[in-house]
């Protein structure tokens, strides 16, 4: 029998705890997985760029990945408050090694205070999806054409409002294959 899969998950300068550990529960779910919140790691100085007042998404993922390599985990998803761009794009939700071990989500602009509106579980409704969409990612998964899957690319955040948080049949079934050859 496979050893259960194992995500670590961290915060990258400072995300509450407790929203932490609903996230790990609703990861936990989606990948039958234990989920293991590790100890926060601080924003590397480099990734930061002045003149977008953004960090740099790819630095923050590599820090990670090398901050990660003597913790025992199968993938590692870091959590920041902060705004992150890679170049030709505006922003991005997150960015994940494809496929790989590491994979990083923003909350800066799932935040429904960014725009005035109410919260209620708004914030941890769109982390979920981000969330799942990176870790997909690191299993291989790439963007997929239905509007409703949770591997459905996000151009804005109205689109990650319109998908789901669950895998259309064709991802899903790609995920377990990627689960099942052990290609963690």
């Amino acid at each position: 029998m496979k050893p259960k899969l194992t995500i670590g998950l961290t915060s990258i300068g400072n995300v509450e705890e407790d929203f932490l550990s609903k996230l790990s529960e609703r990861i936990r779910l989606k990948f039958n997985a234990e989920v293991k919140l590790k100890n926060p790691i601080n924003l590397p100085k480099e990734s930061y760029n002045l003149s977008r007042n953004q960090y740099y998404s790819t630095k923050i993922l590599y820090y990670l990945l090398s901050c990660s390599s003597s913790i025992n985990v199968d993938k590692i998803l870091g959590v920041t408050n902060v705004d992150l761009y890679v170049p030709r794009l505006n922003f991005v939700f997150g960015e994940a090694l494809c496929p790989g071990k590491a994979a990083i989500i923003s909350l800066f602009r799932l935040n429904p205070k960014l725009y005035n509106e109410e919260n209620g579980d708004k914030l941890l409704e769109r982390a979920v999806k981000e969330a799942v969409h990176e870790l997909g990612h690191t299993f291989g998964l790439m963007h997929c054409e239905n509007p409703t899957c949770v591997m459905f690319f996000s151009n804005s955040l109205l689109d990650t409002d319109k998908k789901t948080e669950e895998f259309c049949l064709k991802c899903k079934k790609k995920l377990e294959e990627e689960k099942e050859d052990g290609s963690r």
